[in-house]
C-alpha cells in the first residue's frame, strides 16, 4: 500500500436515549498522522439512517477522491443505528471498516435488538455479517472490512496509531465529537 494515504475516521458523539440525534464527526488524516480536514453530519439515535448520513457526508466532501479507507468506531453509531459497511463501500466506492477495542457480546446485542426494534433481525444480520479479526500488537483491536484486505487494513491501523491502540483519525474524531456535545472532550480516546 502506498505511503501517506488518506483515511477518514468517524465516531459518534455522546448522547442520551432521550436525544433524537447523534453527531457524527469525521477526521481526514494523511498518514502517518497529518490532519487535513474535519467533517460532520448527524443521524437518528437508534434510527436506520447512518449509512445515508455517512455516504452523503463523504460524497459531498472535497476529500472524497483521495480517501483510501473509511474507518468507523464500531458497527453502530447513535445507539443501534447500524452501519452496513458493504453498502457504504458500494455507495461511496471507498473501502470501509469497523474498528472496536473488544469483541462484542452478540447475545446481549440480540436481546436488546429483539426488545426494542421490529427490524431486529436485519440489524443483527448486518452486525454479524463480517467476522472480526484481531489486528495490532500488544494492545490489539478487532476489525471488519469491506473492499480492503484485513492485511492492508492492519497496515493502515498500525501506521495511524501513535499511542495506545486506537488509530489517530478515530481518536481525534472521538475527542472532537465529545467536545462539541459536552463542551470539553471526555471519555476514553
Amino acid at each position: 500500500m502506498k505511503r501517506q494515504v488518506r483515511v477518514l475516521g468517524i465516531d459518534d458523539s455522546p448522547f442520551t436515549f432521550e436525544s433524537k440525534k447523534a453527531l457524527l464527526v469525521g477526521v481526514v488524516a494523511r498518514l502517518p498522522m497529518y490532519v487535513e480536514g474535519i467533517m460532520r453530519t448527524d443521524c437518528d439515535v437508534d434510527g436506520s439512517d447512518a449509512n445515508d448520513a455517512i455516504a452523503d457526508m463523504v460524497l459531498r466532501s472535497r476529500y472524497r477522491e483521495q480517501l483510501k479507507v473509511i474507518m468507523i468506531d464500531g458497527v453502530a453509531v447513535g445507539g443501534f443505528n447500524v452501519v452496513d459497511i458493504d453498502r457504504l463501500h458500494r455507495e461511496t466506492g471507498i473501502p470501509c471498516a469497523t474498528v472496536t477495542r473488544s469483541l462484542p457480546d452478540y447475545d446481549s446485542m440480540e436481546k436488546a435488538l429483539r426488545a426494542h426494534f421490529p427490524d431486529w433481525q436485519q440489524r443483527l444480520e448486518v452486525i454479524r455479517r463480517h467476522p472480526l479479526y484481531r489486528v495490532g500488537g500488544r494492545r490489539s483491536l478487532y476489525a471488519a472490512a469491506s473492499g480492503i484486505s484485513i492485511d492492508d487494513l492492519e497496515m493502515i491501523i498500525k501506521e495511524s496509531t501513535v499511542i495506545g491502540s486506537l488509530p489517530e483519525p478515530l481518536r481525534i474524531a472521538h475527542l472532537i465529537s465529545s467536545a462539541m456535545v459536552r463542551g470539553e472532550s471526555h471519555g476514553r480516546a
